[in-house]
């Protein structure tokens, strides 16, 4: 290495992650999934997991993740994932397996396969976008649409009375036994970006230590379905999904062992 190559290096702030693949994303401008999707091939890529990890992709705009992230990658029907990661994990036990969702198919059609791989706690990571509609198939209301807000199928506004309240997955599966960690993040700025890291390297390590499920919640953006700008769409996350799902870690069963 000569000298103009050893100061580019010194300098160097940022580089695409290794396992983020060349390939143009379909996703919208705006959206929190490519932000997410370089986390999560950050993070493999960090602990060594190249070899090790198998990601299965959704039905959704998810769908597609096997394009963007070189590891190996399962195909699982709609809403099926966790339970194709439950076979995956068990023929594999040498393996990381991850599922990566939207909640259009987590928290509706795969509530059932969610609740009980999460009972079970089987060796996973699940990850959820929740960016509180189904983007791909134009914008209806999903499980997780908070109150009040506009969809497709709710034009004038969720209301409990006809609708009912939206589902907190993450509240939901911090209270089975199955779950040794569940954390509620976005990527939205900087320092929230540095905190989600930090969450999906724990899950990963946590699955890597065989200590059960993990369950990383991602509260995102959806600029198109929300008929936004992406800076407006960032806003209104801001000022209504968080005050809805909050922040922060919600159960961490490793927390001691952590500190010792």
């Amino acid at each position: 290495m000569n000298r103009e190559e050893i100061i580019k290096q010194e300098n160097k702030v940022y580089s695409r992650p290794r396992l983020l693949d060349d390939n143009y994303m379909h996703y919208c401008p705006g959206c929190s999934h490519g932000v997410v999707h370089k986390l999560v091939a950050e993070v493999i890529d960090e602990l060594g997991l190249e070899d090790k990890a198998i990601g299965i992709a959704p039905v959704g705009c998810a769908v597609f993740a096997y394009n963007y992230i070189d590891v190996d990658w399962i195909e699982a029907a709609h809403g099926r994932a966790p339970a194709l990661a439950t076979a995956a994990s068990r023929l594999n036990p040498d393996k990381v397996v991850f599922t990566y969702q939207g909640d259009g198919d987590l928290a509706a059609i795969g509530s059932a396969e969610t609740i009980h791989s999460c009972c079970r706690g089987e060796n996973i990571v699940i990850i959820l976008i929740n960016n509180g509609i189904y983007g791909m198939t134009g914008g209806q209301m999903s499980p997780c649409t908070i109150l009040g807000a506009k969809t497709a199928t709710s034009p004038y506004g969720r209301r409990a009375d006809l609708n009912g309240f939206p589902l907190h997955v993450a509240d939901v599966v911090a209270s089975l036994e199955g779950t040794c960690y569940v954390t509620r993040q976005s990527v939205h700025t900087v320092a929230a970006v540095r905190k989600a890291k930090n969450a999906l390297k724990k899950a990963f390590r946590n699955a890597l230590d065989k200590k059960g499920t993990s369950f990383v919640e991602f509260v995102s953006t959806c600029s198109s379905g929300w008929k936004m700008s992406p800076e407006k769409s960032n806003k209104w996350m801001e000022e209504n999904m968080f005050a809805n799902y909050p922040m922060g870690d919600i159960k961490d069963t490793t927390a001691n062992e952590s500190k010792s």
